[in-house]
């Protein structure tokens, strides 16, 4: 039975709405409705697998995504990471994580993963791990892209937190799973997801309904669209 899942979504839900934030979805019929499958999504706040998993809600999955041991460890967070039965992903013993991963694929879960390992302070799409497309092909599942934009306005790396800010747009857009033939090899197939991951995120980016206020409000465009976020290669340094 899911006593932790439920009530956390709730709450979540509840604070979009006192916060009045503009969360738009389009494509969450991509999400299977029923077994297994990998969510893959770009990675841009810390607050992004709150709005991955609001993407699934549509069809009505809960989705266990994979995330660093510490935040399992936190004595707040730890209780309600396992209580959701979320994946815990120890880099120095990674093989267990995917083996755990695996498991809950072919149990018919849907679990998300963030391929560029941490956020992009470029607000680009950042190398790939390949483990996303790994997860998939073990598990004989789909391998569904996804991007996110928005929540790092809220909280992300190197800027201020600011969980209190009404109206800030959310979208979020899904896309059709990626087609895994075999002969095809992992880094070929993560090099496909990194390209379908970039043009989902540019079309967000480009969709997206709020400006920068002022000249320091363009930290959070990436420098192609004019902001001052730093050039993939910087951020990379």
């Amino acid at each position: 039975m899911e006593l932790v899942y439920p009530p956390v979504i709730a709450l979540a839900k509840t604070m979009f709405r006192v916060l009045d934030l503009r969360i738009e979805i389009d494509g969450a019929e991509h999400i299977p409705t029923e077994g297994g499958a990998v969510l893959a999504s770009n990675h841009v706040s810390y607050l992004d697998f709150i709005f991955c998993g609001l993407a699934a809600q549509p069809t009505k999955r809960l989705v266990r995504f994979m995330a660093k041991k510490s935040v399992f460890d936190h004595k707040i967070s730890g209780p309600l990471m396992r209580g959701m039965r979320h994946i815990p992903v120890d880099r120095d013993a990674g093989a267990a994580s995917f083996r755990e991963a695996t498991t809950a694929l072919k149990d018919g879960e849907v679990v998300g993963v963030f391929p560029e390992a941490t956020i992009s302070e470029s607000f680009t799409v950042k190398g790939l791990k390949s483990g996303a497309v790994r997860l998939a092909r073990t598990a004989k599942v789909p391998l569904v892209p996804m991007a996110v934009w928005g929540p790092h306005r809220l909280w992300t790396k190197g800027h201020k937190k600011e969980l209190t800010k009404r109206h800030v747009p959310v979208l979020i857009k899904v896309g059709q799973a990626i087609e895994m033939p075999k002969g095809i090899s992992p880094d070929a197939l993560t090099a496909t997801l990194k390209e379908r991951l970039s043009g989902l995120l540019d079309a967000v980016q480009k969709a997206y309904p709020d400006k920068p206020a002022g000249s320091e409000d363009r930290w959070w465009l990436p420098a192609h669209l004019g902001g001052t976020a730093p050039l993939p290669e910087a951020a990379a340094v």
